[in-house]
């Protein structure tokens, strides 16, 4: 989905109300201010204090499509930490604080490498350096299979992927333990063996079979990285208004 660029405009604004501010302050104790000055006032800190909340500290999205099911569903409204990979400067992207590198099993969020514009969720399964392989629905990393515990038909009555040959399970990467959906009507895309460079990663979504991801388009840069997603905060179901209160509040694992 085509993002609107809302860290743009909300660049603009802090810069235009500062600015008012900033020429205005000989006219500020006067009886009649314009128009200008006083919603400069006004929303300066207002749009101040949201660009660096969404810019440092946390952003929300909301989830469009399937590919990261069971883990996340489409009406999922989420919550990214993007403290978590460093800091990085409004418009521009450029990093200028180091904190943490994505471990494998993270979800994270990423502008598509294709475009840009586009915001992505997927599962970090290869790390840089990392040698990863798909054959028969099964994840090697290095030469080893990702133990995988599949327990059953997937049984959701609010999602469409309902049937009996979708069947839901469990894979452990590294020391994360995640849900998985596998389709065995669908044929496995298999991969031969990818090395991951340097500063990039590979990632999957958890609705294995139905996932446009790495296996597709290749690695996410590291400089495209958003940030963590951590919390379902609401879920809203377009098709049918509601609000699915079992989904609020839900850690993103």
């Amino acid at each position: 989905m085509i993002r609107f660029d809302l860290e743009f405009f909300l660049v603009v604004g802090v810069f235009l109300t500062g600015v008012i501010l900033f020429f205005s302050l000989g006219g500020k104790n006067k009886k009649n201010n314009p128009w200008y000055y006083e919603y400069s006032k006004s929303f300066f800190p207002i749009l101040l204090v949201v660009l660096l909340l969404r810019t440092f500290v946390m952003e929300p999205f909301r989830i469009p499509s399937g590919s990261m099911l069971p883990t996340l569903i489409s009406g999922d409204f989420i919550l990214v930490n993007k403290f978590v990979y460093g800091l990085r400067v409004p418009i521009t992207h450029k990093k200028i604080f180091e904190n943490q590198l994505p471990e494998r099993g993270d979800v994270v969020v990423f502008h598509f490498p294709n475009d840009p514009r586009i915001d992505y969720i997927k599962r970090v399964v290869g790390l840089p350096g990392d040698n990863v392989r798909y054959k028969n629905k099964i994840l090697y990393i290095n030469g080893k299979a990702m133990h995988q515990e599949m327990i059953g038909h997937y049984n959701d009555s609010y999602v469409e992927e309902n049937s009996h040959h979708f069947i839901a399970g469990y894979e452990k990467l590294a020391n994360v333990k995640h849900e998985l959906l596998v389709d065995l009507q669908m044929p496995t895309m298999n991969t031969g063996e990818i090395r991951v460079p340097p500063k990039h990663y590979f990632v999957m979504g958890d609705n294995r079979d139905h996932s446009s991801d790495s296996r597709f388009w290749g690695f996410v840069p590291e400089r495209y990285l958003v940030g963590r997603a951590f919390l379902v905060w609401m879920h809203w179901n377009s098709e049918k208004f509601n609000v699915r209160f079992d989904r609020v509040g839900k850690d993103i694992i």
